[in-house]
């Protein structure tokens, strides 16, 4: 054991370090106030790419934002080297405040929600009318997580020269949706996206849709300068190849709008939607709910929507749909 004299050199005296650091830890962050405005690409395995000043960025999320996670859509606020160059990283610094947010779920019994994209203000939900054939189901759980999400709908009907379109379309009719009918001649002419290029003018749409339905096809006609990989639908299994494995936004020509292409969904769990705000999509039928019993579901024998179509206030091919998109949250899409 070292001993000390009466008066010790300070070069002799050992100091133990502050077992709770030398600087005090402080919960103010940084304001970074001059971070820069992004809007998220993709996410690819915890690295973000977003678009600043029409630069293509790499960046990570900061650590303050804790579990927050930003999303493709995402308005974001980014620091450190904007530059773009290769092999740089930025820093993701805050998410903005979202508009909108579509939303799904594994499965119907899944309380975890995944969310898709944020900021959308219309969603394309696109099926083919053969090979592989469509699914009701999946459109109506994807009409219901639309109206729930405050988002457009806009169905889009591919593979024409394969079946007819005349029985879907006389399905979805009464609920008002606005539809396109592509072929694949159409496709390759470009006819069918200057068509739908129209609907899509100055809005964020999101596609969504099950694998193998051409999806991707038609954003690279939207989009021809950023071509993704196509895949083909399995013989045996009547299902497609999941060849988008992530969203990604695409800007349209010109700057008119913005497409996000999200990989094939063969579920689209609505755990976390409520039911009662379904309703919201029905304007002529919201009236009608005034003289329901408390917590209506809208599909029980004392509903008052029933005497309000009989009074003739609404159609009652409306009040079937409405009661068709509630059911779907309490059956699988392929029933």
């Amino acid at each position: 054991m070292r001993r000390y004299r009466k008066n010790p050199d300070e070069d002799d005296i050992r100091v133990r370090p502050n077992p709770k650091g030398n600087r005090p830890r402080t919960n103010i962050r940084p304001k970074h106030e001059d971070a820069s405005e992004g809007l998220v690409l993709t996410v690819d395995r915890g690295r973000l790419t977003c678009l600043i000043d029409g630069r293509t960025v790499h960046a990570m999320k900061a650590r303050e934002l804790g579990r927050k996670s930003a999303v493709v859509g995402d308005r974001v606020a980014v620091v450190g080297d904007l530059t773009g160059d290769k092999d740089t990283l930025a820093r993701i610094v805050r998410v903005r405040p979202r508009t909108s947010t579509l939303r799904r779920t594994a499965d119907d019994d899944d309380p975890f929600e995944r969310v898709v994209v944020a900021n959308a203000d219309q969603l394309a939900i696109v099926t083919a009318l053969a090979d592989p054939e469509p699914r009701p189901r999946l459109i109506d759980r994807c009409l219901v997580a639309a109206y729930d999400a405050g988002l457009d709908p806009l169905l889009v009907l591919t593979k024409s020269d394969l079946a007819s379109a005349d029985s879907l379309l006389e399905s979805y009719g009464t609920l008002g949706v606005p539809y396109f009918v592509t072929n694949r001649d159409e496709l390759a002419d470009g006819s069918a996206a200057e068509r739908v290029r129209e609907q899509l003018a100055g809005r964020m749409t999101a596609f969504v849709g099950h694998s193998g339905v051409g999806k991707t096809t038609l954003v690279n006609a939207l989009v021809p300068d950023r071509l993704r990989a196509v895949g083909h639908v399995n013989a045996v299994t009547g299902r497609g190849r999941h060849t988008t494995t992530s969203a990604l936004a695409l800007p349209l020509p010109g700057d008119s709008g913005w497409v996000i292409d999200t990989p094939g969904v063969r579920s689209f769990g609505l755990h976390h939607v409520d039911p009662s705000r379904v309703i919201l999509a029905f304007p002529d039928l919201v009236p009608g709910t005034a003289e329901c019993p408390r917590a209506c579901s809208h599909d029980e024998p004392d509903c008052a929507l029933d005497q309000w179509v009989t009074d003739g206030h609404a159609d009652p091919a409306r009040l079937y749909s409405l009661r068709r998109l509630l059911a779907t949250r309490e059956r699988r899409e392929g029933d």
